[in-house]
């Protein structure tokens, strides 16, 4: 099994005209917790969609999860995307769904048969401590909730990377907390975990590598990493 799971090099993304990065290599291998920090407007969402595919790499080389980035054909991002979740910080629910149902839609639509749903959807609930809120919907839950059940539906497919795009930025410091402890736990069981935030707090207290972006380029790349 290939150790390395993103690599990037020299990478620069133009968007009319524009250069929104500019000659990134990066390089991240399988388990690794990684925190990517940098103002907003500084590039780290367009690093984040190129490698699941939102974003077209036409200047450099890059990898992820075995896929060529360079020469992703539209067809290949709903495998890429098995291989890496995705969270964002505005949760991107089915309203009227219920939790499983949230949950097993990321299964549905992959042709996951219902006997493998039922046996993936109550672990994963479980993983993230939903136990006893399968039936209910996404306006009866609390925002770390919601939150709780992004992170399940990103994972239910058993993905080698997990993106997490400011997963916490609309959560109080409780929930905010407990959403980083998940994280981590996910982390633990094997899962690289690439996180962006904007709380210095959280990268200051969770010594972990921290690449910090400037204005399209990775300005730093911090084994045990601080933020200012």
């Amino acid at each position: 099994m290939a150790k390395t799971v993103v690599e990037l090099k020299d990478v620069s993304i133009f968007q009319r005209k524009n250069l929104i990065l500019h000659d990134i290599n990066l390089t991240i291998e399988r388990g690794e917790f990684v925190y990517l920090i940098g103002k907003t407007g500084s590039g780290k969402s367009s690093l984040l969609k190129i490698l699941y595919g939102d974003l077209p790499l036409k200047k450099g080389t890059g990898m992820a999860v075995d896929f060529n980035l360079a020469t992703l054909k539209e067809s290949e991002i709903p495998y890429l995307r098995r291989k890496i979740g995705v969270v964002f910080q505005d949760f991107k629910l089915l309203p009227k769904r219920t939790v499983y149902e949230n949950i097993a839609f990321a299964l549905e639509i992959s042709g996951m048969s219902n006997r493998e749903i039922k046996g993936a959807v109550p672990k994963v609930i479980d993983i993230v401590g939903l136990t006893g809120k399968e039936n209910k919907f996404p306006n009866q839950l609390s925002g770390g909730e919601k939150q709780r059940v992004a992170i399940a539906r990103a994972i239910v497919r058993q993905p080698k990377i997990l993106i997490a795009d400011e997963p916490t930025g609309n959560l109080d410091p409780t929930n905010t907390w407990g959403i980083v402890r998940l994280l981590e736990k996910i982390n633990r069981y094997g899962t690289t975990v690439l996180l962006t935030t904007h709380n210095t707090e959280i990268v200051n207290r969770l010594k972990r590598r921290v690449l910090t972006i400037e204005n399209g380029s990775i300005v730093s790349d911090q084994s045990e990493g601080s933020y200012k």
